[in-house]
């Protein structure tokens, strides 16, 4: 299948072997870091994003395009924390690009300057799809987006130094702007510190620890692993006792799911 992709890529990228164009071309591997390169690079920057926002970013369907925007590409944004392993370095590795090789300073990694929750003390498969860096949603924090954002500035204005006043103030609007959301945020949410919600998947972690939210039960009886009908009797059984009234899930998780536990639990 890949095999078929590097070919129609490899058709694609014939017209096109030199990059035209004035600006950053970057590529995003999901949509939030996308709109991150786009509220610091403004109008100086193209930016892509392969995984839609309603695809789940584990499991991302390879296209013919992606190779393309990559070999295209003076920057590539990735978690650096292992949530693309699945489908991103073969992609990279059709583009042929030395721009977006693993160690590149085009290459760009979302988690420096992060600290990464579940880390697991070691690894076997039998624990689920566990991340061995850690638990790559670390955007579900807002804070998080802020030290995202001053790392892009930096490589933006390393490779643009023409640009580079013009990040530094797009960091900064952004910089106020999240500061003062996130004092609403906080109020909002203050009065629910300590509340136990139910999450699909561990995506809401950092979320929780930021607001003070115990998000300790999941819908998946393991990380990546469905649920099953005896995982989910311990859940409703849980969910009951310590009377949980909330469940999240993602747009690309089973909501019909998390319909049946909140009827059985009210």
């Amino acid at each position: 299948m890949f095999q078929k992709l590097l070919t129609l890529a490899a058709l694609l990228l014939i017209p096109t072997a030199v990059h035209a164009g004035s600006g950053l071309k970057i590529v995003a591997t999901t949509n939030d870091y996308a709109a991150l390169a786009r509220a610091i690079g403004g109008d100086r920057v193209t930016v892509k994003s392969l995984a839609k926002a309603t695809e789940d970013p584990h499991f991302v369907d390879a296209r013919p395009s992606y190779i393309v925007a990559l070999n295209r590409a003076d920057i590539l944004i990735e978690s650096g924390a292992a949530l693309e392993i699945g489908w991103l370095a073969p992609l990279v590795k059709g583009a042929r690009n030395k721009n977006v090789l693993p160690g590149a300073s085009g290459r760009v990694r979302g988690s420096v300057g992060i600290q990464l929750l579940d880390i697991p003390v070691e690894l076997d498969r039998s624990q689920g799809d566990i991340h061995a860096l850690g638990n790559p949603h670390f955007l579900m924090d807002p804070l998080n987006s802020g030290i995202v954002a001053r790392h892009l500035a930096e490589v933006f204005c390393r490779l643009d130094a023409d640009g580079c006043a013009s990040y530094q103030n797009n960091l900064s609007r952004f910089s106020q702007m999240l500061n003062t959301r996130m004092k609403i945020w906080t109020e909002t949410l203050a009065p629910y510190g300590g509340m136990p919600i139910v999450t699909y998947h561990n995506t809401w972690r950092y979320f929780a620890s930021r607001f003070q939210l115990q998000a300790e039960t999941f819908l998946e009886p393991k990380p990546g692993i469905p649920p099953s009908p005896p995982h989910l009797a311990r859940v409703i059984k849980k969910m009951k006792a310590a009377g949980m009234k909330v469940i999240l899930v993602e747009p690309f998780q089973s909501r019909k799911t998390a319909e049946v536990l909140a009827g059985h639990t009210g």
